[in-house]
C-alpha cells in the first residue's frame, strides 16, 4: 500500500462496483461467472496510453554540477553558524 497508495477499501469498492464481490457472514468472496467477466472486458477494454505532445516539456540533461539547481553542492546551508 505504501508503494502504490492503493488501500484495501479501494479494492473492495472497485470489486463491489463491478459486481464481483460478495460479503457473506462477515467475509468477502470474489465470485464472478465467466459471462460477467467477458461482459466487463468488453465494456472496459484496455486502452493504449495517450500522450499529448503539447503537454511535454523537455529540458537538457545537465552534467555540470555547478549549474544543476537540484545538486546538493549548489544548495546553501539552511543553518548558519554565528
Amino acid at each position: 500500500a505504501k508503494k502504490t497508495s492503493i488501500m484495501t477499501e479501494d479494492i473492495i469498492y472497485a470489486l463491489n462496483t463491478l459486481g464481483i464481490l460478495k460479503f457473506v457472514n462477515g467475509v468477502y468472496f470474489i465470485s464472478a461467472e465467466k459471462k460477467l467477466l467477458e461482459d466487463l472486458a468488453k465494456k472496459h477494454p484496455v486502452k493504449e496510453p495517450r500522450v499529448d505532445p503539447s503537454k511535454l516539456h523537455w529540458t537538457p540533461y545537465l552534467t555540470d554540477v555547478k549549474r544543476d539547481k537540484f545538486s546538493l553542492s549548489s544548495k546553501k546551508a539552511s543553518i548558519t553558524e554565528e
